[in-house]
């Protein structure tokens, strides 16, 4: 039980960030399924482009202990953005793997605000 509290976070942030990396490459490389949401929502082609930019780099950032919390914090940000998509837009079915995201990303931010280098003492 110890190592699961310990290593917990670990695990989920690696995970979130190999998920991370896959949306956001996949958006990189001009997906047309992912793009469909930006254009719905009336935002400029780029815009995506410019999402998955950040997706990659969160999920770098997560890996990277002193950057993990701010990383989380903008996949967090972008997932409110899904979430919200989803709802007006899709099936609520849709919606449970951006919530689970940002749920994750929101716990992994908690959990690591302590590392953030703004924070320390």
């Amino acid at each position: 039980m110890e190592s699961l509290k310990k290593y917990g976070i670990t695990f989920a942030s690696v995970l979130l960030a190999i998920l991370m990396l896959f949306a956001g490459s996949a958006k990189l490389a001009g997906v047309p399924e992912l793009h469909i949401s930006f254009a719905v929502l009336g935002l400029p082609v780029w815009f995506g482009y410019f999402i998955g930019a950040c997706e990659v780099a969160g999920a770098i950032g997560l890996l990277i202990r002193p950057l993990s919390a701010l990383a989380a914090l903008g996949i967090f940000i972008i997932m409110v953005g899904a979430v919200y998509f989803h709802l007006v837009y899709t099936p609520i079915s849709q919606t449970i793997p951006s919530l689970l995201i940002l749920i994750v990303s929101g716990l992994i931010f908690y959990k690591r605000r302590e590392y953030m280098l703004v924070f320390k003492k």
